[in-house]
């Protein structure tokens, strides 16, 4: 099931080492499958507040996504991120092919008694 890398990170001044982990991280992406899906487009905030950016990365499976983010060559990377981006990453799997909402909904009032 696909996967994805979810990132929300609050803007900041721009600094060399936030452009090199630019230029650097496709190449710890490749070996994994993983592919930017969303890369700090617009974001139109409809609900709540959302200060800063949003990162999403497509992964063939969760255990892919994993192992790119514990592998040694993100993790070297990774301070030149957050030495100045404050925010969130999470890894969360996305839904099989005809996923249904209600569905779920069905299965969830069987398995409460609800």
């Amino acid at each position: 099931m696909t996967a994805y890398a979810l990132a929300h990170l609050r803007r900041a001044p721009l600094h060399a080492e936030v452009l090199e982990y630019l230029e650097r991280i496709q190449a710890t992406l490749d070996p994994f499958g993983g592919r930017f899906i969303i890369h700090g487009g617009t974001v139109d905030v409809i609900e709540g507040d959302w200060p800063g950016d949003v990162v999403m990365i497509e992964f063939p499976d969760l255990t892919s996504a994993r192992s790119w983010y514990g592998s040694r060559i993100y993790q070297e990377l990774k301070p030149l991120r957050t030495r100045h981006l404050a925010g969130e990453v999470i890894l969360v799997e996305g839904v099989e092919p005809g996923h249904s909402s209600s569905q779920m909904a069905a299965e969830l009032r069987q398995a409460n008694g609800l």
